[in-house]
């Protein structure tokens, strides 16, 4: 097996021009053999940009925004992958929804058809002309030319949604937010970050959940893997303050078996069904404490795997104590799992499962792009 140090795989922006409707910026990173493509789906404000940063890391350096182009682009280049935001293949810009009276979240909102060709076009090794969504203004703003990296990841609304799109992703994940969890962030972020109001936060979340039943959740049957965020089982809602609602989570990592590029993680015993409350003398962990389960399930008629964990971390130093009884992580050396998640402690999630499986799925994209190419990941540190 060829071996890849992404500590040496640089990210090289080439031709990157002004900001200008009349002229294409063009954006590059390091190119080795063959694209492996990523697809991440989640509703807004489901923590897409955390797991993207936790992801990207694993692979060297920081995602960051194109150098030199369009300062409102949504692509992020680091060392060894490019992850673009499908918003950019909106056909309808803020205005123009409203006229027709859709939603972002609408299939007729969306120009698959240039999706398909351009993530066709990454994966076979070319270059493409990708628009760009501009979030701040709504408008449509000039393309931007994404060089074919070594890992293209696709993310946003509707990465399973076309099927000739779906049929080109080596690897799909879900991120499968409940309705609880999703208000409870959505009023931390909008409320403390953005100063909407309560009443605004309650009519857009409604006002969007139609299309969203209709259009983005049918799509997680299609992942290879989902990260269910659920309330946490371990006490009643009434027994929560306020300012651990949505905070005190009970996270699942479902894993469809039978899989050529990738093995599920399990705890203890491959198959069986774990529950499994850590030892309080090894791991820290204050009211309502940490529970784990591991069990065979079923998934839209398929069978899988679920790796879950309820409650949150003290010291995440500790979480080594929880890495040395899971099995088949991907992870390089032993303690891998919990370096990645100190080194990223302040991204949101880190000291629950949010952060903790996560971090595996990342480490699953590694191994399914070394299986893919046949060339190794030296691990970042």
């Amino acid at each position: 097996m060829q071996t890849l140090n992404a500590n040496r795989v640089r990210a090289t922006p080439a031709g990157l021009q002004a900001r200008s409707r009349a002229r294409v910026c063009r954006v590059q990173a390091a190119k080795d053999g063959k694209t492996v493509v990523i697809g991440l789906a989640a509703d807004s404000g489901c923590g897409k940009s955390t797991f993207m940063r936790r992801m990207t890391s694993i692979f060297g350096g920081s995602a960051k925004p194109p150098a030199g182009g369009n300062p409102d682009s949504n692509t992020l280049i680091s060392d060894m992958t490019t992850v673009i935001c499908l918003d950019d293949y909106h056909c309808l810009d803020r205005k123009g929804r409203a006229e027709k009276g859709v939603t972002a979240l609408a299939p007729e909102a969306q120009n698959f058809d240039l999706m398909y060709e351009q993530v066709k076009a990454m994966k076979e090794g070319k270059a493409a002309d990708k628009p760009i969504y501009n979030h701040v203004t709504g408008a449509l703003d000039a393309p931007e030319k994404i060089e074919s990296p070594n890992i293209l990841v696709i993310e946003g609304l509707h990465p399973f949604y076309d099927e000739r799109v779906r049929d080109l992703l080596d690897f799909k994940v879900y991120l499968d937010i409940s309705d609880e969890i999703k208000f409870a962030w959505k009023i931390q972020r909008d409320m403390a970050e953005r100063g909407h109001s309560l009443d605004s936060i309650k009519k857009s979340i409604e006002a969007r959940k139609p299309d969203f039943d209709a259009y983005i959740d049918p799509q997680k049957k299609h992942a290879d893997m989902i990260i269910q965020v659920l309330p946490t089982q371990l006490v009643l809602p009434t027994q929560l303050v306020p300012d651990d609602e949505g905070k005190i989570l009970r996270v699942r990592l479902i894993q469809k078996e039978g899989k050529k590029l990738f093995d599920p993680v399990y705890l203890f015993d491959e198959g069986s069904t774990i529950s499994w409350i850590p030892c309080g003398r090894k791991l820290t962990c204050s009211f309502p404490g940490i529970k784990f389960y591991y069990g065979p399930d079923t998934w839209y008629g398929e069978d899988v795997s679920v790796l879950e964990m309820d409650g949150q971390f003290d010291k995440l130093e500790e979480l080594i104590y929880v890495e040395s009884h899971l099995s088949n992580t991907s992870a390089k050396f032993y303690g891998e799992i919990t370096q990645q998640m100190l080194k990223n402690s302040s991204f949101p999630g880190s000291n629950n499962g949010t952060g903790l499986l996560q971090t595996i799925i990342g480490l699953k994209v590694r191994e399914v792009y070394e299986r893919i190419t046949e060339k190794e990941v030296v691990p970042v540190s």
